[in-house]
Parts: structure tokens; sequence; C-alpha cells
């Protein structure tokens, strides 16, 4: 049976897998939506290749650029962020929420309320307004499965299961690609080695933060709202690998684990098929050929991205979204050559530093939260 699919950043490397994966079974999906932030051509392109209904530009400025490229072939164009909204709220059989960043917040809102499922793979929705996304989700009925290796490797190990009898949850970390330089190369270390990530292709915000360890930060929070078994059950384990994605033990000595090759269509795939399993292509996992696989406690003395999310999380409020904003703002300036590498982590800090106010109860206290943060952020960077 065919089933209907709009997929929120088409042209990003969640994107692309996932459009991937409904190659390999073309004839059991409907595309009804792709949208990008501009890429015009590309996002043109894929609307042709996946006959998709609708194709959105997030920045009108490309928008006619866009028309321009599907011109005679019955696609609809649209741009902007009321349309992002409305291709978010579109009835179909699942969402693919993958726009990253805080832009993202307000299109996933639209497919919550939409009552929908929805393949969350924006972390930073559940940082910034996960009290905010969780209500709403039980009050429309939706459902969210998590896109992020980790989360959706503790999904899968929690099926038929009770959270009640969960001990811990483990969030395994690769450690990233400067695991073991020394703080003398981290203060030196330029965009370019940040991005090279030695076991997954994802975006440049994604791979500093995951160089940072603030992607592994990020996570422990959304995990927090997506697995409610309370922040003292919640740790990180540096496992430079990447085979364990993440563990869950029971309170019976149980330690279920999901393992995998580091290729995101596996979890792609997981939420695509659910509750069911689907082709992939990937090759299998081939543990002799591993041989060994390693396991650390992360050091927060030279990542400290780790410590202040957990003490974001733990303090409440509004800090989680500061959190968030002031690292978009941070990276994007370490990504322009702005800021050294090290400075990410303390401009988080020092925006941290002045954050106050009760937690946002509304999308629109969130993007208030965040608007504020940014300009901290940004006060602090001209003050360098």
């Amino acid at each position: 049976m065919t089933r209907s699919i709009s997929i929120l950043g088409a042209t990003g490397s969640v994107g692309a897998s996932t459009l991937d994966l409904i190659r390999r079974e073309r004839d059991q999906w409907h595309v009804a939506a792709l949208t990008a932030n501009c890429s015009a051509a590309e996002l043109a392109r894929l609307a042709i290749e996946f006959d998709a209904e609708t194709a959105i530009v997030g920045d009108e400025s490309c928008l006619a650029d866009l028309r321009e490229a599907l011109s005679g072939t019955g696609i609809k164009a649209a741009g902007g962020a009321r349309a992002l909204c409305d291709a978010a709220a579109r009835p179909v059989d699942i969402t693919v929420a993958a726009i990253v960043g805080c832009a993202g917040l307000a299109p996933v809102m639209a497919a919550i309320e939409q009552g929908g499922t929805i393949a969350l793979a924006n972390k930073e929705a559940l940082v910034s307004a996960g009290d905010v996304m969780i209500a709403a989700v039980a009050k429309h009925g939706a459902v969210l499965l998590p896109v992020d290796s980790e989360h959706n490797a503790i999904f899968q190990c929690l099926q038929g299961n009770n959270i009640a009898d969960v001990r811990w949850i483990t969030l395994t970390a690769s450690g990233g690609p400067f695991r073991e330089w020394t703080q003398a190369q981290l203060d030196a270390a330029t965009p370019k080695q940040a991005v090279a990530h030695p076991n997954w292709d994802m975006g440049a915000k994604i791979s500093v933060d995951s160089a940072t360890m603030m992607n592994k930060g990020l996570e422990f929070i959304e995990a927090h709202h997506l697995f409610p078994v309370g922040l003292d059950r919640l740790r990180i384990v540096v496992h430079p690998q990447s085979v364990i994605h993440s563990m869950v033990e029971y309170r019976d000595g149980s330690t279920l684990a999901q393992l995998g090759p580091s290729d995101m269509k596996v979890p792609i795939a997981s939420c695509l098929a659910w509750p069911k399993r689907m082709e992939t292509g990937c090759a299998p996992l081939d543990l002799p050929a591993i041989g060994t696989l390693q396991f650390c406690a992360p050091d927060e003395g030279r990542f400290p991205a780790t410590r202040l999310a957990r003490d974001a999380v733990h303090a409440g409020g509004a800090a989680p979204a500061t959190l968030n904003a002031a690292n978009e703002v941070a990276v994007a300036a370490f990504l322009s050559g702005q800021i050294g590498f090290t400075q990410i982590a303390a401009i988080v800090a020092q925006t941290l530093d002045g954050s106050i106010g009760s937690a946002p109860a509304s999308l629109d206290e969130v993007l208030d939260v965040d608007a504020a943060a940014r300009q901290r952020a940004q006060e602090i960077l001209e003050l360098l």
C-alpha cells in the first residue's frame, strides 16, 4: 500500500538519506512535499525525480529560481516561513523533520498539531521547546519517532519493556575528530578539521557540534524529554567505533544495546518502516573485522559542552533554549573564521551566565528566549 511522506530539509544529509531509501521502494511512497532553505536547483531536481506535489524554500528570495526550475512540471512552488509550516501541516502518513537548528521549531510544531507521525531529526526542537512540544504531542495525539541514531537506538531497546524498569540509559558518543587532541591543538583547530568526522557523514553545523561534544549535550537534553526516566538515569559514554549507538540497562542487570553501521539510513529506515523493518542497502555489520569496541568517560575539561548542557537542563527555565541559541551563533562564527574552536563553548557559557527567566510556555515564548539569547551571544562576540 502506498504511503505519503513530506520531507522538511530534503537537501540536507538526513533528507538525502531518506530519499535514497525511498528510491529503493519507489512504488510504495507518494511524496507530498519537499522543502529546503534555498538550494532551488537541487530542490527542483528532487521534486521532479520524486514527482512531489509541492516544493518549498524557506528563503523567499530563492522562490523565483524555484518557480523557474519547476516551470511546466505541474509541481507547485512556494516560499517563506508560513509556507514551510503549511507543508509541515499537510496530512501525510509520515513527516520527516530534518531542518537544522531553531529554524525547524515552527514547522515541527505545525506537524505535531496536525496529529500525524513525525520522524524527528531536529534535536534543537526538543532542546529549546521540549516541554511545549511534548505537551503538544499528547494534546494532538501525534507520534514522535526519533531519527538521531542514539535516540533511535534507545527507542528500539525500550520496545516491549516497561520504562519504569530502566536503571540507566547510556548515550554513546564517538568523541569526534579531536578526541585525542591536546588543548593546544584544540585551540588551533580549523573549521575544515572540525567538519571531518571520522565515522559519520553530516552537515557542517552538526559536525562541529560533534567535535565540541555539544551534539551529545543536546542529545542528553533530547533524551530527557523523549524518555522520562529522570536526569539521574541518563549518562554519556565515549565509544570511538560508533558501533553501539546507545544502551538501556534494566533493573535486573540486563543491558540491551542497538548495534549497526555508522550510516543514518539505518535509524531513518527504522522510522519509515515502524513498526516493521525495511531494506537499507547498508553492508552487514562485521564484528570480527571491527575486532575491538572501546569505551571511556567524556573529558569535560577539554570538552566542556556536555557539562554545559547537563547544567542547563538541570537549571531548567530558559537555560536549555539559551544554550541552543548561543551554540548556533557560536558555531556559525567559528565556521566563518570569526572565532577559534575552543571559544565556541566559552561563548555558550558566557551567554548562559546571563540567562534568566522561567520555562517558555508556548512556541512564541521559546522564540522570544531564542532571540534574546542570540542577541546576548552576538554582543559577546563583538567584544572579542
